[in-house]
């Protein structure tokens, strides 16, 4: 284990350690785990299993679930797309396309320099913003095809600026 990765889990560790009780705390446990590694892979799973006392395959079941999780590791840019019915109805797809296109790649995959994932998710929950995505954390509603050459643009400045 680098010492980078140390540090990554001593802050895990750390996370899990100050909880009052570890029963019932998987899920929240994983989204710490997902927040501080980017990903869930397995060694970060059986590492939290045994830290939690629970077998591994719960870790996995919990893992395969919910679709907020990940095992595989995402760019540094991470754009969700919705496709949800209100999302859809009102261009999703289009969007979709024209970010598959603009980044060359297809959705569901990440980039192989890890500068982008793109994701089509099922359901954000802001269908009054239809269509919307989400790009690093931040929402963008109400989008038509043509934001996302601006979008894929701020992002790279960002990047650029950090």
């Amino acid at each position: 284990m680098e010492k980078n990765e140390k540090a990554l889990y001593a802050e895990l560790d750390a996370y899990i350690d100050a909880m009052p009780t570890k029963q019932g705390a998987l899920i929240s446990v994983l989204h710490k785990a997902q927040d501080i590694f980017g990903y869930l892979p397995k060694e970060v799973q059986t590492h939290v299993a045994d830290k939690l006392d629970v077998p591994a395959s719960k870790v996995y079941g919990v893992l395969t679930f919910y679709s907020f999780f990940t095992m595989t590791q995402k760019g540094k840019n991470r754009v969700n797309v919705c496709m949800g019915t209100a999302c859809f109805v009102r261009g999703a797809d289009k969007i979709l396309e024209r970010f598959e296109r603009d980044l060359n790649m297809k959705a569901n995959t990440t980039s192989e320099d890890k500068l982008w994932s793109l994701d089509a998710l099922r359901c954000i929950g802001a269908c009054g913003l239809a269509p919307i995505i989400t790009v690093n954390g931040k929402s963008h509603g109400r989008l038509v095809e043509d934001d996302v050459p601006g979008i894929i643009a701020s992002c790279l400045e960002e990047k650029e600026g950090a």
